[in-house]
């Protein structure tokens, strides 16, 4: 016969228990939170599991009472104060997980609500007790968080407004619990979301400042020839090269902070085979003869979207190819048609990168080498400004490199960014 004591509390315990294992999986799929608040959440969860394990002791030996309880007065005093400890356990752990501060919904296999605590009604506008059992889709439809709920497996939501508060914005996360239930965890990141505009602003101040001085010292070098002074021609060339590199950098910051304000781009043609004409000859003037050069334009097909962003994104794929392959490497330049749209790709044979470093390498600043990069008079903001270009055009960058062999670096657009030569519709 089944236990009474068991049957009462094991299935709120693996409840709760549950749902402190969904947070900190949460917490741990979300990996750029600030060290403070990732510390907090620890020793929450670390909180949280003690008190399983102090409850669990309890369980144990209540579920050997006989289902009649104990027939040994003693015995008896003991149960009791057992289950008033495990009783106060548990809901200590319940107000534990009702005041953390990320919000948490309990979901069945057909979204409707079964619990959630008090930061999902502040982020999420649910409330208590009307909103228990209600579909979850259904009462958030006219949030961005609805049609996510209906994917299948959706990935994380980044950056949204809260339903609840539409002035913060959220991280969003579902979670597989228990037998076809799920766990949809909600951070607020409003905080965070403030101290990036504040850094993108700081970011596009300082570069519009640096470009006027910048280009004032640049003209003044240029003025200055080193045949006049043959002492002091290695250090002026130098400092030519430098100012100019400096410049180079300050362009891109700022092209890089107008593409982060931007939610779309110009909707016009971008014809593909005079693009790739313009590349290939950049790619020579840069190369001066020490590469073979190859394109294969194997799509007749354009292009929808910005012609200016488009064609800086994949000239700096060309130019990075250059820069990186040793005297006497080839690059190929090749556009095709693919099932899903469209890639363009540019394919070296360079020094290549290691698997660890690919991930890494569309942050701003980031290099592999950084002697190798500075001698080949790279800002290291090339790859930054790729992916954000193919992120305003619904594309995607594709990195694959073996060290000692090459690299490809591939832009995958999708069918709704193609368009047939002949006329102006989409394909």
């Amino acid at each position: 016969m089944k236990n009474p004591v068991e049957s009462a509390w094991k299935r709120p315990l693996a409840l709760t228990g549950g749902l402190v294992v969904g947070a900190l999986g949460g917490w741990l799929a979300n990996g750029h939170v600030a060290t403070g608040v990732a510390l907090v959440a620890v020793a929450e969860i670390v909180l949280l599991l003690t008190h399983l394990r102090h409850i669990a002791k309890p369980i144990m030996s209540l579920s050997s009472i006989p289902p009649d309880g104990p027939s040994d007065p003693s015995r008896h005093d003991r149960f009791m104060m057992r289950s008033r400890r495990l009783a106060a356990n548990l809901h200590d752990l319940r107000r534990a997980a009702g005041n953390l501060p990320d919000a948490i919904v309990l979901l069945d296999q057909d979204q409707h609500v079964r619990w959630f605590n008090h930061a999902a009604e502040s982020l999420l506008g649910l409330r208590r007790p009307q909103d228990r059992g209600v579909v979850l889709k259904e009462r958030l439809h006219n949030s961005e968080l609805a049609s996510w709920l209906e994917e299948t497996s959706p990935e994380p939501l980044n950056d949204v407004s809260a339903p609840g508060a539409p002035s913060r914005h959220i991280n969003v996360t579902l979670l597989p619990f228990g037998t076809r239930q799920r766990l949809l965890l909600a951070r607020d990141i409003s905080h965070m979301s403030r101290l990036e505009q504040i850094r993108r602003d700081f970011v596009a101040n300082v570069s519009h400042e640096l470009r006027t001085p910048l280009t004032v010292i640049h003209g003044y070098l240029e003025l200055l020839d080193p045949e006049d002074v043959p002492h002091l021609a290695p250090v002026l060339n130098e400092m030519r090269a430098q100012s100019k590199r400096m410049g180079q950098i300050v362009e891109d910051l700022l092209t890089l902070s107008r593409l982060e304000t931007q939610d779309h781009v110009s909707e016009e043609r971008v014809p593909m085979a005079p693009l790739l004409a313009t590349l290939r000859k950049e790619a020579e003037a840069l190369s001066q003869g020490r590469h073979s050069i190859t394109v294969e334009n194997m799509a007749a097909i354009d292009l929808l979207g910005s012609p200016k962003d488009l064609h800086s994104a994949l000239s700096n794929l060309v130019s990075n190819a250059v820069r990186y392959t040793p005297t006497g490497g080839r690059i190929t330049i090749r556009w095709e048609r693919t099932a899903e749209g469209a890639n363009y790709s540019v394919t070296d044979t360079g020094y290549g990168i290691p698997a660890d470093h690919l991930s890494r390498l569309t942050e701003r600043f980031y290099r592999v080498s950084s002697s190798r990069s500075r001698d080949s008079g790279g800002t290291g903001l090339g790859l930054s400004i790729v992916k954000h270009v193919l992120g305003l055009h619904q594309a995607r960058l594709d990195i694959r490199s073996t060290p000692g062999q090459g690299s490809t670096f591939t832009c995958c657009f999708g069918r709704e960014r193609l368009m047939s030569p002949e006329t102006h519709e989409s394909t």
